[in-house]
């Protein structure tokens, strides 16, 4: 039976799922470029793609088995990953402090702008986020009980952090760190159960690896070409943008709660519960800062820090009396989140027309009416094959139609996405092509083509100094790239 916290936990959560759901329908947005992408990748299930691994496709294709092809059902994954993390922060709180504490902890996460702006929108971070909560639960129970069904529950969020996204290696180093660091772990460490949780975890990525092997490790080249393994420098500025970025993403007080709770680190550290969390913060939170200073980091790369931060800040708060603090923090992150939510109300009710330079979901809008103004041409010419240089255009035009023909223009012959991994057009084709272009005029592309007859454009405004426009040419006899 759920305690009163927990019910009132799961009530917040059911209406805060819902009214996310509504908002992405009263913004009226479309799918941004990778939720498209991704959309793309679901209707051809397998063990990897070129810059992902499996889990966020196989979630959309289920949801959409169970919805259709909705809006709602591309974005469900990220509706419903975010409430579950929340579910398993708020046992790992009332688990290594109390009830207050979890209950706390799960509200902060589900408030979290960076929860509150990832949910609206599909991406490998909501179940990396998912699977990094669960590992930390089982991780606390596994070290409480020594149970065989802890261990493995360890071995399965693993696994499955792994085929959703890379960064889940760093839970099995932080983990690692946690074992060492108290009695209990340095004992389980010499039995096999935590071996065979780490066996579990690879044997469940092991497929993405054999992906990979047989397509000459894109996804693993892609991973190393972002982090610009091979050209490290010096760069703070990149570090500061990057601390910056974590302090938006965290909640301006809760953050200022975060750095006074690693400033008392010396004095929390002799307790087991908070020596946990920070050993599951704080290492990747460095990690990534030192990917900062030395190169480039995106912002959301450090996110599964806040999972154990969110439990974290809350019991440091706790600790110290500080419960008003705390409930400041979390209403004010929430605030911000609606205001996030609700800007291109507050600016209609301001008088402020939306523009290219304040309207947040730009990158979301114009694209159905866009590709409804390509599907005539698409129907006229069934046999063409649609192809674009372009990956966003592709993508969008590809979840919009349902596209079943298409591929990417890629005359260097270097792989830089999943269309040019999977697609190539091949000299003699003989099919038509429908090429998508975002200028009037292609005199290089077309040279490649025996004729090339252009068909018109289609041209959506949005806002004032915001539009989409396309182009659209019919080329045949393609004599190849050379």
């Amino acid at each position: 039976m759920m305690s009163r916290s927990t019910t009132l936990l799961a009530l917040i959560a059911v209406a805060l799922t819902a009214y996310r759901a509504w908002i992405i329908h009263h913004l009226g947005i479309d799918p941004y470029v990778d939720e498209a992408y991704y959309w793309g990748w679901s209707r051809a299930l397998d063990w990897g793609y070129y810059s992902k691994p499996p889990v966020i496709a196989a979630m959309i294709a289920a949801s959409e088995a169970l919805l259709g092809h909705t809006l709602l059902a591309l974005k469900l994954p990220a509706l419903l990953s975010y409430p579950v993390a929340a579910f398993l922060i708020n046992a790992v709180g009332t688990r290594l402090f109390a009830p207050r504490v979890g209950f706390w902890s799960a509200l902060a996460f589900l408030t979290l702008p960076l929860v509150s702006t990832l949910g609206l929108f599909v991406s490998t971070d909501a179940p990396l986020l998912m699977f990094w909560a669960l590992g930390m639960w089982a991780l606390v129970r596994a070290l409480e009980s020594a149970a065989w069904r802890h261990w493995l529950v360890v071995g399965v969020a693993l696994g499955l952090g792994l085929m959703s996204k890379y960064t889940m290696a760093a839970f099995a180093g932080s983990a690692l760190l946690v074992m060492l660091a108290q009695p209990a772990g340095r004992r389980q460490l010499l039995t096999l159960r935590p071996w065979a949780a780490l066996a579990l975890g690879i044997a469940i990525f092991a497929p993405n690896i054999g992906w990979n092997i047989e397509h000459d490790f894109p996804t693993f080249r892609h991973t190393a070409e972002i982090t610009r393994l091979e050209s490290r420098g010096w760069a703070p500025g990149e570090l500061v943008e990057f601390i910056g970025a974590q302090w938006l993403s965290f909640g301006p007080v809760l953050t200022l709660g975060l750095l006074w709770a690693i400033l008392r680190l010396h004095r929390l550290w002799y307790q087991s519960a908070y020596r946990t969390l920070f050993l599951l913060s704080l290492p990747l939170l460095l990690l990534v800062c030192a990917q900062a200073l030395t190169g480039r980091a995106n912002g959301n790369w450090a996110a599964p820090v806040f999972v154990a931060a969110c439990v974290l800040v809350p019991a440091s708060l706790f600790d110290a009396g500080r419960r008003r603090l705390l409930v400041v923090a979390v209403g004010l992150n929430f605030a911000l989140g609606m205001a996030v939510y609700h800007w291109p109300d507050i600016a209609r009710f301001g008088g402020i027309a939306l523009s290219a330079k304040n309207d947040p979901y730009k990158r979301a809008r114009g694209w159905s009416a866009l590709n409804d103004g390509v599907a005539p041409f698409v129907a006229q010419y069934p046999e063409a094959i649609v192809v674009a240089s372009d990956r966003e255009l592709l993508a969008q035009a590809i979840y919009r139609l349902a596209l079943t023909r298409y591929a990417s223009w890629n005359p260097a012959q270097h792989v830089i996405d999943h269309y040019q991994l999977t697609t190539s057009l091949r000299a003699g084709e003989p099919r038509p092509v429908l090429y998508l272009s975002r200028t009037a005029d292609i005199p290089a592309i077309a040279s490649r083509f025996a004729s090339a007859t252009p068909l018109g454009e289609v041209h959506v405004a949005i806002h004032r100094d915001f539009d989409r426009r396309l182009y659209l040419f019919l080329l045949e006899g393609f004599k190849g790239y050379q």
